[in-house]
């Protein structure tokens, strides 16, 4: 089988790693794999099997900057430390900074509206979020999986930016535009479901809630907190059925391509253009 990797500025053939690489993704499960892999198969081939690097974006650093910060925060809250809105604009700094190292981001001349922007929406969540300041977090950023063996499927395995005190699952994201309620319930689905699994292997006991923050990056900062209730066993059924999916085309090494809208800001767009 033939990839493709970029040089000099263009798409050129390499040789793909051994085949092992297939047998080794198909013992476990994420929610991200899996949601990459109904995006597109052969953007799947491109990053998990061939495993090509891309550079880092702009927006990409961002989310990883706003994602580090909102775990120093959970993890003070954790420890009881109080709050202090300088100390974490100084943590996002730090961050800023240590995250771009060894990295190359083209940030053609807008790297100081990027950073303000990315500050302004932590300022505004800290100042909107639903979460109080006395509220000691469950668990922060733990890896977790279950064993899903007894259903035929693989190891789901996962990390849970945050788990609210009586068991409220959260997951943040930093977004460009304010997200369609309707429609982040339906793509947001499988990821939620797979952190119930996650949360209930775990624990013994059943998430109370699940929650979408959506830091929305606009002019002027939003905050769309989507309050869902645990995942259904029709939901889970319908999970599985989607893994059963993943794990039939990944035998196939069915890496086909799924054109559409979402080609245009895909870092893979060139390699996808002389695949065979």
């Amino acid at each position: 089988m033939i990839a493709l990797a970029q040089r000099n500025g263009e798409a050129t053939r390499i040789e793909t790693r051994p085949c092992d690489r297939v047998a080794e993704l198909g013992k476990t499960i994420s929610a991200s794999r899996l949601g990459l892999w109904f995006g597109c198969r052969l953007k799947f081939y491109f990053r998990y099997v061939v495993q090509i690097q891309k550079p880092t974006t702009s927006a990409m650093h961002a989310g990883s900057t706003v994602h580090a910060v909102l775990q120093q925060w959970n993890m003070a809250r954790w420890r009881r430390e109080p709050f202090s809105l300088e100390r974490f604009k100084t943590v996002f700094g730090s961050q800023w900074t240590a995250l771009q190292e060894g990295m190359k981001i083209n940030w053609e001349g807008e790297e100081a509206s990027n950073r303000d922007s990315a500050w302004r929406v932590l300022q505004h969540y800290f100042t909107r979020t639903p979460i109080t300041g006395n509220e000691k977090p469950e668990a922060v950023e733990v890896p977790v999986e279950a064993d899903l063996s007894q259903h035929g499927l693989p190891k789901l395995i996962g990390i849970i930016d945050l788990v609210r005190a009586g068991g409220r699952i959260v997951d943040f994201k930093l977004t460009g535009r304010t997200p369609d309620s309707e429609q982040l319930v339906h793509v947001h689905e499988a990821q939620l479901t797979c952190y119930s699994l996650l949360y209930r292997d775990a624990t013994d006991r059943k998430e109370s809630a699940l929650e979408l923050h959506h830091l929305v990056k606009t002019k002027a900062p939003k905050l769309i907190v989507t309050s869902l209730p645990p995942s259904t066993e029709s939901q889970i059924s319908r999970l599985f059925r989607q893994i059963e999916s993943y794990q039939a085309g990944l035998a196939r090494k069915d890496f086909v391509p799924s054109p559409g809208l979402h080609c245009v800001c895909c870092e893979f767009f060139n390699h996808c253009r002389l695949w065979c």
